[in-house]
């Protein structure tokens, strides 16, 4: 009878870059997450190592200094490696870092970037094909210049198996406890965010965060004005034919104005703007959810709960939940 082959043991080792510039809380993710002592989960919970990537003393946010004794050899030690931020999404990884990268993912290491460290995966080449995010600022110029890379801006992580990325800040803490949860299984992972004090999974992507401005067209006051004035009336029915109207233009002209001035169709405006208005009646009313639909403009409460999920991957009660303010005026 053939002989069993001994399982190898997971590599726990968690190296996450220092660099001049660091971004200290996306660091910090990583080092609560990986770096803490938890002798509760046993000897093979993650060992973590910083590693510079520049000499040092080096600067991070906030006015500190770091040093560190762990140079870029650690990472063919890693079996993770976080990239926490990165120094600008301007500024190229050195060759020396690239060339430890892409070993690091040819011997089957774990790579995770926060936030703008995707960046460096990206120029690495290690993300061509795949499926990633940042954060939501970011993500129209790493989408200019990296076309190989299917970048989508609205969740709050991505798990392509080797190569996760996440978008940014905080959303480096779910994408931490996600690995958390992958290795160790949900009930650790709850535990640990618990520790956190934070949920263990959050509900919805990035478009909850985003603020919308309305784009403005340079020298004509009457667009400007109408979507004033919509704003005020968004509880009403109106179609194309009478805004365009109201404007004294063509239909054909005056949806060719308007997805120049915002960028969207109408439809796509009102509807954008109405959620908008349900957001802050979510967080600051006490109305229901039947109500709220009315007085933003969907009419009825199945309506609202389509446009919220489409947009922000949340029901209205779930946004509530996460973001109305209390009568102390606080969240």
């Amino acid at each position: 009878m053939p002989k069993k082959s001994p399982q190898t043991k997971p590599n726990r080792l968690v190296v996450a870059l220092v660099y001049d510039g660091l971004c200290s809380f996306e660091y910090g993710c990583a080092a609560e997450v990986f770096g803490l002592p938890r002798p509760e989960y046993g000897p093979d919970w993650y060992r973590f190592r910083p590693c510079a990537t520049d000499a040092g003393p080096l600067r991070a946010t906030g006015g500190l200094q770091v040093s560190t004794s762990g140079g870029l050899s650690l990472l063919a030690q890693a079996g993770t490696i976080v990239i926490p931020g990165w120094k600008g999404v301007d500024v190229a990884p050195s060759p020396a870092l690239i060339r430890a990268l892409r070993a690091a993912h040819a011997r089957g290491a774990r790579l995770v970037s926060i936030c703008s460290g995707v960046f460096v995966l990206a120029a690495a080449g290690l993300l061509d094909g795949k499926h990633a995010t940042t954060h939501w600022r970011y993500a129209d110029a790493l989408a200019r210049r990296y076309p190989r890379i299917s970048v989508d801006p609205d969740v709050l992580y991505i798990d392509e198996g080797q190569v996760l990325t996440s978008a940014g800040s905080a959303a480096g803490l779910d994408l931490c406890l996600h690995i958390v949860r992958r290795d160790f299984g949900p009930k650790i992972a709850n535990e640990v965010a618990r520790r956190l004090v934070i949920a263990p999974h959050r509900d919805g992507g990035q478009a909850q965060f985003i603020e919308r401005p309305v784009a403005r067209r340079e020298g004509d006051a009457r667009l400007p004005a109408l979507l004033d004035r919509l704003q005020r009336q968004l509880k009403a029915p109106i179609s194309v034919a009478e805004l365009a109207r109201r404007v004294a233009m063509s239909e054909r002209t005056f949806l060719r104005r308007f997805r120049e001035s915002t960028g969207m169709t109408p439809s796509d405006w009102l509807a954008a703007a109405r959620a908008d208005r349900a957001k802050e009646l979510l967080e600051s009313s006490a109305l229901s959810i039947d109500e709220i639909a009315v007085e933003a403009g969907f009419g009825t409460a199945m309506t609202l709960r389509h446009h919220f999920r489409r947009r922000l991957s949340l029901s209205p009660s779930a946004y509530r939940r996460r973001f109305a303010r209390r009568r102390d005026g606080t969240k």
